[in-house]
């Protein structure tokens, strides 16, 4: 049973649209054999149902691997299948005649009529649906469906059926194959929405790193730029004096030092401005993320009156517990709670949908490694490992000073 559950888990949600659409058409053939192949055992003898059956079977199995290829096609993996829907089409329109010519020709009786005339709609019907799986253009759809419909009325005409009965005929079998066309059709559109989603989000995600290096790169760029323009105009003037013999070339490069040190530490504020995570943009980000993947996020505590320390500190194991709920496992919910006890700061995430396996080896990861070295900075502490029932959990507690955590006791 973990088997199943595994392969299913590991599959990307588009994927996973993917295999559910496959399999229901599938499962249209299965319908098609049980509602018009089986019946025939208890209308006709025994011998022909067999017979009919077997057709049934085999123009099912052809519908199924049609719709295979077709969803293949329609991904771009492989050339549109032409020859199978000229096969489909060929198949469907002997099968047809041939209940015809059952109903006709064939030992007489109510039941085999019906039989007869029940195979003959059904597999226009079944066959229509699924041939327009192999198309796209809107109008050959529809010249598809009306195709088998007009085809049904004049084959039954000639044979002696009568003109309304005929019409009827041809009726059902436009609003039986148009359905199955509207269903495959609509099936398809809703995947290549899921998989253009999912691209959309790969972009997104992308772009937005994008924008955080250009922003780091500007910030880099106003702190460096004046300063390296200053250094190299003073560094030139001192080279122009040291020439001349002046004393004055000596002060121009203390002052080249001193910009130079300068730009040292404005550079390194950058960085550790950059680094430094915000514990309450973290959870906001974490609740907006989480959700967009289909997660849903419940985020509770109070983040306000923390020291600057304690709150980046938080926000890293935040962004690295969101990070490993995406990427691991296939989580439905998780809960993020933030919460004072006895003078320390408690920060728990749980998700499910972990399996016991992979949440066992998760805490050796070097994500988790690092996010012990940063709370050990601020004596903090981590613990992560699976909770049971499919539950992972990761706690983290950092010690307030003294003066914050009486500040917060007061408040609380």
């Amino acid at each position: 049973m973990r088997r199943p559950q595994r392969w299913w888990r590991g599959k990307s949600t588009p994927a996973k649209v993917e295999t559910y659409t496959r399999w229901s058409f599938h499962f249209f053939g299965l319908i098609e054999v049980l509602a018009l192949g089986v019946p025939n055992f208890r209308e006709v003898g025994p011998r022909l149902a067999t017979v009919l059956c077997l057709l049934i079977v085999v123009h099912a199995a052809l519908c199924m691997l049609v719709a295979s290829r077709a969803l293949d096609w329609t991904r771009g993996r492989r050339a549109q299948p032409v020859r199978l829907l000229w096969a489909l089409a060929a198949l469907t329109a002997t099968i047809a005649v041939g209940a015809i010519a059952l109903a006709e020709r064939g030992p007489g009786g109510p039941d085999v009529d019906s039989a007869a005339w029940g195979i003959f709609g059904g597999v226009l019907c079944f066959g229509a649906g699924m041939i327009t799986l192999g198309v796209h253009n809107r109008r050959r759809v529809v010249a598809v469906v009306s195709g088998f419909a007009f085809g049904a009325g004049v084959v039954s005409f000639p044979l002696g059926m009568p003109s309304l009965a005929s019409l009827m005929v041809a009726c059902i079998v436009l609003l039986g194959g148009g359905f199955l066309a509207f269903t495959s059709i609509f099936s398809v559109w809703l995947l290549n929405a899921v998989y253009t989603l999912d691209e959309a989000k790969e972009t997104r995600a992308r772009l937005a790193v994008a924008e955080e290096r250009l922003r780091f790169g500007r910030d880099l760029h106003d702190v460096m730029g004046r300063n390296l323009a200053v250094i190299a105009l003073k560094s030139e003037l001192a080279v122009q004096l040291s020439r001349r013999g002046r004393p004055e070339a000596v002060e121009q490069m203390i002052e080249v030092q001193r910009i130079a040190q300068e730009s040292q530490r404005e550079v390194r504020d950058v960085v550790r401005g950059y680094r430094e995570a915000d514990l309450e943009a973290e959870l906001a980000g974490a609740r907006g993320v989480l959700g967009a993947a289909g997660i849903d996020c419940e985020v509770r505590g109070d983040t306000a009156g923390l020291p600057a320390g304690v709150q980046s500190a938080l926000g890293w194991v935040v962004r690295e517990a969101t990070t490993n709920v995406l990427r691991h496992g296939d989580a439905g919910t998780c809960a993020v709670v933030v919460r004072l006890s006895e003078g320390r700061v408690v920060l728990t995430v749980e998700n499910d949908g972990v399996p016991e396996a992979a949440g066992a080896g998760s805490p050796a990861g070097s994500g988790l490694a690092g996010l012990r070295e940063r709370l050990s900075a601020v004596d903090g502490t981590l613990e992560a490992g699976p909770a049971g029932n499919g539950v992972f959990r990761l706690t983290a507690e950092v010690p307030l000073p003294l003066a914050a955590g009486t500040v917060l006791e007061v408040a609380s």
